[in-house]
């Protein structure tokens, strides 16, 4: 396929923009700078970058944000017959075998990423790559001045101790408050757990941000395809 009708299809610019594109030296195929007009490659396996960010080429592969309501279990089916993601996917008539980014537990809620990208998902799950997650946490107030302090020092719990990459509070009504907690840890029920053993337990949890993509105003249950920005920051984010 001609490497202007790749870009274009890959949500880049428009075939003519891309075609500028090229001809300015902004796009490299396999790390090789592409200036020519005509240029053919196999988009299924061609590593494809504009102004330094990949992007997603593959026909074949998804990259969704999915808004997890509460309730419902982070997992593509249940023997017990509790409502899983899987019926979303369902319902949404999603065929394929999708890898989820970032669990949440049954109660919490907010963005989950979906894809068949194997090596993206396990990159952007595992701790090494540093690929940071922010949840809005619903504890009990007052919220002591130096509790930010002591997460950035870290929590020490039965598996391990865990520091929080960044902390705010966010708003303080009636004995409640919202706090932003930032961290790339991914152990299980990691922020109901850090919270509690510092006297502060969740009462609910979104989790809003993975990487550079946001929940913002996706409703409840939903589903979306990732833009194609996106798709490339989460490559950045994780060094593909």
């Amino acid at each position: 396929m001609r490497l202007q009708k790749v870009l274009a299809a890959a949500g880049v610019a428009s075939r003519r923009k891309a075609e500028e594109m090229i001809r300015d030296g902004r796009v490299t195929v396999d790390g090789i700078v592409v200036t020519e007009m005509g240029m053919r490659i196999d988009p299924e396996n061609a590593v494809v970058h504009v102004d330094g960010e990949r992007i997603g080429t593959r026909t074949d592969q998804l990259y969704l944000a999915l808004n997890k309501p509460p309730g419902m279990l982070s997992t593509m089916s249940d023997e017990q017959g509790r409502p899983h993601i899987g019926d979303l996917l369902e319902d949404w008539r999603v065929s394929e075998r999708l890898f989820h980014v970032g669990r949440l537990d049954m109660d919490s809620e907010g963005l989950l990423l979906l894809t068949n990208d194997g090596e993206l998902a396990h990159r952007l799950t595992h701790p090494s790559f540093g690929v940071p997650k922010t949840y809005m946490a619903e504890i009990p107030g007052p919220v002591p001045r130096d509790l930010g302090r002591r997460l950035g020092r870290g929590v020490e719990l039965d598996d391990g101790r865990v520091a929080v990459d960044d902390f705010e509070v966010v708003d303080v009504h009636g004995g409640r408050a919202v706090v932003r907690v930032v961290l790339h840890e991914g152990r299980k029920h990691i922020v109901r757990r850090m919270l509690a053993a510092v006297d502060h337990p969740v009462s609910r949890l979104v989790r809003t941000q993975i990487g550079e993509v946001q929940l913002g105003h996706q409703r409840p249950g939903t589903l979306r395809k990732l833009n194609p920005v996106e798709v490339s920051l989460l490559y950045k984010a994780v060094g593909l």
